[in-house]
């Protein structure tokens, strides 16, 4: 079953994979204006003890789902559950998961369009192609739709060619160049004028708001979505991990990977708005709260860029380099998900499944270009807000109350012999039985 379904060949891959996953747009524009308007690193601070306290025991739970079942998201869930009710609630959780990863990949797919087209640009510039350039950077549905093409293209093509050859050979180049990439925009950024003032209000805490129920809430968000929790993409990378890995290792190093790159990702964008800030571009909304979003991306930031002449150019382009690497980590690991139950569930091919559930979600997300103002907003509503925090409850809820405890263990076992005497085990069934999913409900009336 493992060998025809296809294994991570190295702990590296599996661990570049699932932290590209994890580590997507939102992580990169979200996270740090969040941080600078909860308290800098107050904010950080609490981030950084729920995400090992709540979001790490969630991740654990689709982890070891995942390998034990070695199926897609519609068959694990069935086949821990005893009960004819428990495999019906299975079924429920898997096509709800299906359906809501695949309509976040359908917006997905326009916002990470547009940073391939703003990658595109400073190359066009360069050549002194203006009116390409024009086209490039102006909201218009045709750019919007070209791109969306282009962008679901690549995601299918890396899909079809597998696990090995296609996930995990690309994520393991793609993820040390974003790295690679932050790490050199950070240092250059912080030689800037306003930096330093951006880089306080990350850092500087304000610990009396460590107990603020925003920034708790905000912290708690934060850390369990993060993780690309909820909707089967880490069950499936779980799913192709060998049996002779350590469970809770992997678990912890893909947590401290995904949070240690949103950090880094603060240390550059705050300091980067405040350099704009000091180059005359406006940072704060009409609330007074710090521009976050889209919004940042493709409009404060590339006018930050403009503003730096010649040298400009190459940091634009090596900033929408970046952000195209993140959002194509992430989107792999999205359509993995509906591919893995076509080529399992219904003995379709990897290739013919990749490229016409692609179709259905470009389709999907070309309705959405047309329609962008009464569906974009609506789609991420329910999908990020109201479905996926359901679908992480639902995932305790399975690792805490309907798996059998002592198969659990027995799985974990595998990878590590004396999992049942270690801190891991006399922790986390007691943390993904009742802290978890009372967490989640607190984020999810939040």
């Amino acid at each position: 079953m493992a060998a025809a379904r296809g294994e991570f060949s190295s702990r590296f891959g599996f661990l570049m994979a699932a932290s590209g996953s994890a580590v997507g747009l939102g992580n990169i524009w979200g996270f740090p204006t969040q941080a600078a308007s909860n308290g800098g690193a107050a904010f950080l601070f609490t981030y950084l003890i729920l995400a090992f306290a709540l979001a790490y025991p969630a991740l654990m739970a689709e982890l070891i789902i995942g390998r034990h079942a070695r199926a897609n998201a519609v068959t694990a869930l069935q086949a821990i559950s005893p009960s004819k009710n428990g495999k019906l609630f299975g079924l429920v959780v898997g096509f709800v998961g299906i359906t809501t990863v695949s309509f976040i990949l359908s917006f997905y797919a326009i916002v990470s369009g547009w940073m391939i087209a703003f990658f595109i640009d400073p190359m066009a510039r360069l050549v002194g192609a203006d009116s390409v350039s024009a086209w490039l950077t102006n909201d218009a549905v045709l750019r919007n739709g070209f791109f969306v093409v282009v962008f679901m293209m690549l995601t299918v093509w890396i899909i079809s060619a597998g696990v090995k050859d296609g996930i995990e050979k690309w994520a393991s180049r793609l993820m040390p160049s974003l790295i690679l990439i932050l790490f050199l925009l950070i240092i250059y950024v912080l030689t800037l004028p306003g930096a330093m003032e951006g880089l306080k209000a990350y850092l500087l805490p304000d610990f009396s708001r460590v107990f603020d129920p925003d920034l708790l809430v905000s912290a708690m968000g934060q850390a369990f979505f993060s993780l690309s929790l909820g909707v089967g993409t880490m069950l499936i990378y779980g799913s192709y991990i060998p049996k002779h890995e350590n469970l809770p290792v992997v678990g912890g190093l893909v947590a401290v990977l995904d949070i240690g790159i949103a950090v880094m990702a603060g240390m550059l964008i705050l300091p980067a708005m405040y350099v704009a800030l000091a180059n005359g571009v406006p940072i704060f909304d009409d609330g007074g709260g710090l521009i976050a979003g889209p919004r940042l991306i493709v409009s404060v930031l590339p006018a930050l860029f403009n503003s730096m002449g010649f040298v400009g150019i190459f940091v634009a382009l090596a900033f929408f380099a970046l952000m195209t690497i993140a959002s194509l980590t992430s989107s792999i690991s999205m359509l993995e998900v509906p591919v893995a139950y076509s080529v399992e569930h219904h003995g379709i091919g990897r290739k013919t499944s990749a490229i016409v559930l692609g179709a259905l979600i470009t389709i999907i997300s070309l309705v959405i270009v047309f329609n962008f103002d009464s569906l974009f907003d609506l789609v991420v509503s329910y999908t990020t807000e109201i479905s996926q925090p359901l679908l992480g409850l639902a995932f305790c809820l399975f690792g805490g109350w309907i798996w059998n405890r002592n198969e659990i263990l027995e799985e974990i076992k595998q990878g590590s012999p004396d999992a049942e005497s270690g801190l891991f085990w006399k922790v986390w069934p007691f943390y993904i039985k009742f802290i978890c999913p009372v967490a989640i409900l607190i984020v999810y009336f939040q």
